[in-house]
């Protein structure tokens, strides 16, 4: 069973920086991809960026393309969430996300996902 540990949230001002942590473990993580989305109150879930189990391949959302970079460690079973010049729209619960089976790229809408974590809030204020 893999584990998702999502870290980072908080409170930022509109414009500046913040990078979210994710960490995994339960499974070989070099053989997963992972993704991140986020769901503001009152919205529907959202996707927001997935990256390949090697790490060369990534995707973003359009809303946060050209924003937010996402990478991966996997000698620390890591996957970060860079989120640059962020706005009051960015304001959501993060969630990290693994597919069920290894080599399988996460689906964009999140409904075959098998492995969620618990989120972490992310404020941006204006």
């Amino acid at each position: 069973q893999v584990q998702l540990v999502e870290s980072g949230g908080g409170l930022v001002q509109a414009g500046d920086s913040r990078r979210l942590s994710c960490a995994f473990s339960g499974r070989t993580f070099s053989a997963y991809s992972v993704g991140w989305f986020r769901q503001a109150p009152g919205k529907e879930r959202e996707f927001v960026a997935r990256i390949s189990w090697y790490g060369d391949h990534k995707y973003y959302g359009d809303s946060v393309k050209g924003r937010f970079t996402i990478s991966r460690d996997n000698a620390n079973y890591r996957v970060y969430l860079q989120m640059d010049m962020v706005k009051p729209e960015d304001t959501a619960v993060y969630y990290c996300t693994s597919p069920g089976k290894p080599y399988t790229g996460v689906d964009v809408t999140g409904d075959t996902t098998a492995f969620w974590g618990k989120g972490t809030l992310v404020t941006v204020s204006s």
